[in-house]
C-alpha cells in the first residue's frame, strides 16, 4: 500500500494544487483551457516525438507483450467506444469515453510503479505501455474523433477531409515524425533534445494541474459518474490482459505480472485533454480518473499482493 500511496499521492496534489489554484483566483476561468491547449501543441507533441525519436527498437521488441497489452487496450477502447456509440449516437464522444476506459497513467504512475515493484528490469514493460497507450491508442482515438467531426457522407470527400484534419494534428503527426527520425540513425542534437525534455516533463503535471481547475468551477447539475468505464478500467482491463499474458501467449511470469500491474493502473489525464481540446462534456471524464484513481489505491494494492511482491 506505501509504495502505491507513493505514486498517487503526488498525482492528487497536483490536481488539488489546481483547485486551489482556480478557488483562490490565483488563476483565471480560462486558465483549464489554454494550459490544456499548451499540452496539446508543445508538452504532448514533444513527449511523443522523442519517445519515438529516442527509442531502442531492439531493447523494448517482445511480441508477446506488446501484443498482449495492445490487444488488451486497443480491444477494450473498441468494445466501450461501440457501448457509448449506442448510447450516445456521437462518435465524438464515444471516442473519448473509450479512451477514458482504456488509456491508463502508464507514464506518471506506471513507470514509476514498475520500478519499484521489479527493479531496473520493471523500466522496458513500462516503456512498452508507454508507446502503445500514447502513440498507438491515442491516436486511433484521435482518428476516430476526427472522422465523427467531419460528418460527411461521400466517402471519397470524407477520407480527404479526414486526412487533411490528421495532416494537421500535432499529436498524430509528432510520432510518425519521430518514428522517422529513428530510420535516420542519427541522435538528436543536443540543443534540441533538451528543448523535447522540458516541454515533455511538463505534460503530466500541466494536464493533471489543468484537470484540477476544470473540477473547481465544472458544470452545475447532475452528471454521469462514469462508474462503468471505472469497472472497464480497473477490473476488466486487468482481468483480460492477465488472461492474455498467461493463458494465451504464456509470456515470462515477470512480463505477465508486469502487464497485469500496467493494465490495472487508473484513467490517465489524456482523455481529459481530448475532451477539453475538443470542447466535448469533460464532466464524465474528470470522474472517471478521479474515481478510478482513488480506486486503484485497492486494484494495485491488490495486484501488488497477487504478484508477491
Amino acid at each position: 500500500m506505501a509504495s502505491v500511496l507513493n505514486v498517487i499521492l503526488p498525482v492528487f496534489s497536483l490536481i488539488l494544487a489546481g483547485f486551489a489554484c482556480r478557488r483562490l483566483g490565483l488563476l483565471g476561468p480560462n486558465a483549464a483551457s489554454e494550459i490544456n491547449r499548451m499540452v496539446v501543441w508543445l508538452c504532448l507533441p514533444s513527449l511523443l516525438f522523442e519517445a519515438m525519436a529516442t527509442v531502442v527498437w531492439e531493447q523494448i521488441w517482445q511480441p508477446g507483450f506488446i501484443i498482449t497489452y495492445g490487444l488488451s487496450t486497443i480491444g477494450l477502447f473498441v468494445i466501450t467506444l461501440g457501448w457509448r456509440l449506442r448510447r450516445t449516437g456521437s462518435l465524438i464522444d464515444a471516442s473519448v469515453q473509450g479512451l477514458s476506459a482504456s488509456y491508463a497513467n502508464t507514464g506518471y504512475m506506471g513507470i514509476p510503479l514498475c520500478l519499484l515493484v521489479f527493479g531496473k528490469s520493471g523500466m522496458e514493460p513500462a516503456l512498452i505501455s508507454c508507446l502503445v497507450v500514447i502513440c498507438l491508442l491515442f491516436s486511433i482515438s484521435v482518428i476516430c474523433i476526427e472522422v465523427g467531426l467531419q460528418g460527411e457522407k461521400n466517402l471519397i470527400k470524407a477520407v480527404g477531409k479526414v486526412s487533411l484534419a490528421l495532416i494537421k494534428n500535432p499529436i498524430v503527426v509528432a510520432p510518425m515524425l519521430g518514428g522517422l527520425w529513428t530510420t535516420t540513425g542519427q541522435e538528436l542534437p543536443a540543443s534540441f533534445h533538451q528543448l523535447l525534455k522540458m516541454l515533455s516533463a511538463a505534460t503530466g503535471p500541466c494536464a493533471l494541474i489543468s484537470l484540477g481547475l476544470f473540477l473547481a468551477h465544472r458544470h452545475k447539475g447532475k452528471s454521469e459518474r462514469g462508474i462503468g468505464l471505472v469497472v472497464i478500467k480497473l477490473i476488466a482491463h486487468p482481468l483480460v490482459t492477465w488472461v492474455l499474458a498467461i493463458y494465451v501467449f504464456h509470456l515470462p511470469l515477470m512480463w505477465a505480472q508486469a502487464a497485469l500491474l500496467l493494465s490495472a493502473l487508473p484513467t490517465g489525464t489524456g482523455p481529459f485533454m481530448l475532451a477539453e481540446f475538443y470542447q466535448r462534456e469533460a464532466s464524465l471524464v474528470s470522474n472517471a480518473i478521479l474515481i478510478s484513481t482513488l480506486g486503484s489505491l485497492i486494484t494495485l494494492s491488490a495486484c501488488i499482493y497477487f504478484v508477491g511482491a
